[in-house]
């Protein structure tokens, strides 16, 4: 291995020590609570040292947010891959909610800091940068229209609302999981599936959601608020 290489492998592993160490101190103290000194505690390093990677907390976040968003999105196996494009369209709606609910507990730092911690900065201050995000969740609004243009749920839905309906109801389950706030918590999986199942069963019978929602954008804490303050 060259000086480059042996170079580059070690900024690569100080800059991967970085964000593991601000992941669990953002979690476990809050964001407006951690330092970039302690975070350099955290690492023996000093806080010059984390400036020369990161210029500031903030950007340290949007890393992390986006390791996040990826590790939600990402494709898995190519067998999983196909079994999804496999399924009807309504099932696929619900098995990519359920994806979702299944982050929540394989990473569940990155879910509480792109879902439930209040005090981070706004993704959409990166809009470039969290463009792929924004796919992701067009790409779940173009899944639930399949769903109408296949006539698995009726064509007066509004799809982008039955969209939001389903991420707050997983993301609501999830958050309480994680919080240890539901009464039964061996039950969460089940909930989560009830939640789908009840969400879908809605649609199709042709409710009326009163709601609105925003397509382009990622969903993020902010949706969370009036949950969170219920």
């Amino acid at each position: 291995m060259g000086i480059k290489e042996r170079h580059e492998r070690d900024r690569e592993a100080v800059r991967r020590a970085i964000l593991d160490a601000a992941r669990e101190l953002f979690v476990a103290e809050g964001f407006q609570q951690v330092s970039i000194r302690k975070i350099a505690e955290r690492i023996e390093y000093s806080p010059a040292a984390i400036y020369s990677y990161f210029p500031s907390k903030d950007d340290i976040f949007f890393a992390l947010a986006e390791e996040g968003f990826r590790l939600l999105g990402g494709p898995g196996s190519p067998e999983a891959a196909e079994q999804l494009a496999a399924l009807e369209p309504l099932e696929r709606v619900r098995a990519i909610f359920w994806h979702l609910y299944e982050f929540s507990r394989e990473h569940p730092q990155y879910f509480a800091l792109m879902f439930v911690e209040r005090s981070v900065p706004r993704i959409s201050r990166e809009y470039e940068r969290f463009a792929f995000a924004r796919e992701m969740k067009r790409h779940v609004v173009d899944e639930v229209q399949r769903c109408v243009d296949s006539g698995a749920l009726p064509s007066s839905i509004n799809v982008a609302a039955a969209v939001r309906v389903l991420l707050m109801g997983v993301l609501g389950v999830a958050t309480m999981r994680l919080s240890g706030r539901l009464g039964q918590p061996d039950d969460a999986d089940a909930l989560a599936r009830d939640v789908i199942n009840v969400v879908v069963a809605g649609l199709q019978s042709g409710v009326v959601l009163g709601s609105t929602a925003v397509i382009d954008c990622p969903p993020d804490r902010d949706q969370l608020a009036d949950l969170q303050a219920s």
